[in-house]
């Protein structure tokens, strides 16, 4: 393996320890092959040779010409200097100017009389054609014997037009700096190993790796970059998806015991008792999911939808069609809030066939139990007794199910809710509870772009909900300026009484709750300078429940019954204001994002987001979802301080413009860039993908995807490919292994 360790090398020993110790803190570059793959952001062109009289304004020219004189000018009273060149090619004439401490050097190396190649952004000074700093490559005397025009002609060939690496950089550490780095490592490009089996490699007729590293950082060329960067892309979407691939066939070979559906069974008598009839998506899906159930080998399957598709019901069915066969189904949601919502809307959904065991109950019927960390003893000794005896055959809570204490009779399904605000080791403990790997059904209300699923999520096969039930109403989506257009505001709150009026409820969402260690905190951030209105905005604190449902009972919406909801109130008290707006007898509800997902109070018909600035697109989006759920039309006002021309502004405006969760998510990537989605895990670990963009590069991404399930079915092992095992090592590191399951 002695090919890989000049990859390995630290850089202290190959630039030096200060240098090295800057790449390291600011760029997190540690070896050569760190800096290796560290691309150039963008290149700069230097134009191709032009007249002096043909020379176009604000662009990039490269020119050949005479010194025809040079002279230093001193301005500000003789404290500065000033360098002044003047060019002719026989065509026209043009003006250098060089400033500062940087014009002694060019007037030694460039006398009237002397020719060289000049590069830089054409401007005009005092009616003049100039460029200010050029870079310059002097080529000797006019006058020169014969035989020098040939190289005069090569240095102009090699100077014009050339490709110029711009890199990121950060303090102390420029572009140019950069790439002297990159010039004293990039011989060892040839030493890279290359994790693209040959026959694919062959088969889509790409250069070699060390070929690709050499053009993508000296590029002769705009096709030379191109051809570098496919190359590269491809590399980081198919070892990836190499990783997601071998543990989607490592998952295939567990046994699982296969769940069928019992005819005249709890989901028959379920569906007979269902007041309408499932939508074409919501049946396409069932029937992916329960497929999988039948078989042998545990389920892995996400399912995303849009905010009120129906997924808790398709979650459901396919619950009750495990407890008929013979097994046990947990749901874990990431908050009590969440966990109780879920319990209550799936006892009444199944009304007597939930009173499994009790008087009064359905013959077929089982327990579903609530388990959370703040219920009594007694409650909580009932609910673990239900489960390990299989009496209960649902079960609803929150990382309470994971402890040691929780056993299960015999647990068949895990259905996690939100995904994405649960580690591998909360979803792998939960697994570990049966007898056999149950079969896995992960949630996500927020709808992800189908490159960022397969990225991602690549290990779950995915099924997709995007049709609303009928009787779903539309929700209109307004932003409300309150700085520019202070009447917009008082406008929103008339419109809520109206609804109010109608007999309809309403939220009114924070983000924050207006404790007073958060007020402390605040209010030192606010007492920093505010030049603009946008950082005036960003600098005062957030609104909060608190003080704005004061506001409001004494103001706007006197007179009316609000009520407030926050995450830090106790559950019991958290659990009563929902109970008491479900039932119609709260009207407006002030609460911070605890609302964000499953609450379901079809009667809620308006919601106004204040400093909705501060939330991101995909929990807009989500919020929003709490309102239309019942026959008449919702309504959600967006209330923002930021100008009109800031990106928050534009941002809101997309939210408003669409129902589309996709469409929005996809609006959020762009906007976050993938970072933000794909690299930053919890520990920090960065990013692995340097080239590929998730969003752009769809095709790459879905190719990468099915070569790599060819390569694993084959090899799974890798055993016939010792580089691309090496790769997958350095992509693999525990923590970011452990990453690519939190998704």
């Amino acid at each position: 393996m002695e090919r890989v360790s000049a990859l390995d090398e630290s850089l202290k020993k190959t630039l030096g320890p200060a240098t090295a110790k800057v790449m390291a803190e600011h760029l997190d570059l540690h070896t050569v092959g760190d800096l290796l793959h560290h691309y150039p952001r963008r290149y700069e062109e230097r134009g191709q040779l032009t007249k002096l009289a043909e020379l176009p304004l604000d662009e990039d020219v490269t020119v050949v010409a005479q010194v025809a004189d040079s002279r230093i000018l001193t301005f500000n009273h003789g404290r500065g200097q000033r360098l002044e060149i003047t060019l002719t090619d026989g065509s026209g004439r043009l003006q250098l100017v060089f400033f500062g401490r940087g014009i002694h050097k060019p007037h030694k190396e460039l006398p009237p009389g002397s020719r060289g190649m000049f590069a830089g952004k054409v401007s005009v000074f005092n009616r003049k054609l100039q460029l200010a700093h050029p870079t310059y490559v002097p080529l000797g005397r006019a006058a020169d014997d014969d035989g020098s025009t040939e190289d005069t002609a090569e240095a102009v060939d090699a100077f014009a037009g050339k490709l110029i690496p711009i890199y990121p950089a950060c303090k102390g550490l420029e572009s140019w700096k950069i790439t002297k780095a990159v010039d004293a490592v990039l011989p060892r490009a040839a030493e890279a190993v290359d994790p693209l089996p040959p026959a694919l490699r062959e088969g889509r007729g790409f250069s070699s790796l060390p070929e690709a590293l050499l053009k993508v950082h000296r590029p002769e060329s705009r096709a030379d970059i191109e051809s570098a960067r496919q190359r590269l892309k491809w590399d980081e979407a198919f070892v990836l998806q190499v990783a997601l691939a071998r543990r989607r066939y490592a998952d295939a070979q567990l046994p699982a015991v296969a769940r069928r559906p019992v005819p005249d069974g709890l989901l028959d008598a379920f569906d007979a008792d269902l007041p309408f009839t499932l939508t074409d998506g919501q049946r396409k899906v069932t029937g992916e999911i329960f497929a999988d159930l039948a078989t042998e080998h545990p389920m892995h399957r996400l399912l995303q939808g849009e905010v009120g598709s129906g997924k808790t019901l398709v979650a459901l069915r396919a619950m009750l069609a495990v407890v008929d066969a013979g097994g046990q189904a947990a749901m874990l949601a990431p908050t009590e809030v969440l966990a109780q919502q879920h319990h209550r809307s799936i006892t009444d959904m199944m009304g007597e066939l939930a009173q499994g065991g009790m008087l009064g109950g359905a013959e077929h019927g089982t327990k579903v139990v609530l388990l959370t960390g703040s219920m009594g003893m007694a409650a909580r000794r009932q609910a673990l007794l239900d489960l390990v005896t299989g009496e209960a055959g649902i079960v609803i809570g929150t990382h309470a199910l994971i402890e040691d204490k929780v056993r299960f009779h015999d647990l068949g399904l895990v259905v996690v809710d939100e995904q994405h605000r649960f580690g591998v080791e909360q979803r792998d403990a939960l697994r570990s509870k049966g007898k056999q790997p149950p079969h896995l059904l992960v949630m996500t209300a927020t709808p992800i772009p189908r490159t960022v699923a397969m990225t991602v999520f690549g290990d779950l096969e995915t099924s997709v909900l995007d049709q609303l039930p009928a009787g779903r109403s539309p929700i209109a989506s307004h932003v409300v300026p309150a700085q520019d257009k202070p009447h917009f505001l008082a406008r929103a709150w008339e419109r809520v009484r109206e609804e109010v009026g109608k007999g309809h409820q309403a939220y009114v969402v924070c983000p924050r709750i207006g404790d007073d260690e958060e007020d402390d905190k605040a209010g030192q951030k606010s007492k920093q300078s505010k030049p603009s209105k946008e950082d005036e905005a960003e600098k005062r604190p957030p609104l909060a429940v608190v003080e704005v449902a004061g506001q409001l009972t004494k103001g706007p919406l006197q007179g009316l019954r609000v009520e407030i909801l926050h995450g830090r109130m106790q559950p019991d008290d958290k659990d009563a204001v929902m109970r008491r707006f479900a039932a119609g007898e709260v009207d407006v509800l002030v609460a911070t994002t605890v609302i964000e997902v499953g609450v379901n109070v079809p009667n809620a018909t308006a919601m106004v987001i204040m400093d909705a600035d501060r939330f991101g697109v995909s929990q807009l989006h989500q919020l929003r979802g709490r309102v239309g759920r019942g026959s008449a039309p919702g309504l959600c006002l967006l209330v923002t301080d930021m100008p009109e021309a800031s990106p928050a502004r534009a941002r809101l405006g997309a939210v408003a413009a669409t129902l589309d969760g996709f469409e929005l998510s996809r609006i959020d990537l762009e906007q976050r860039r993938e970072g933000d989605v794909l690299g930053q895990a919890q520990s920090g670990v960065r990013s692995s993908l340097r080239m590929l963009a998730v969003i752009e590069d769809e095709e790459i991404i879905a190719a990468a995807r099915e070569e790599a399930a060819v390569v694993v079915a084959e090899d799974p092992e890798l055993t016939g490919s010792p580089e691309l095992r090496t790769a997958l090592d350095a992509l693999l590191d525990t923590e970011r292994e452990q990453y690519l399951d939190k998704g």
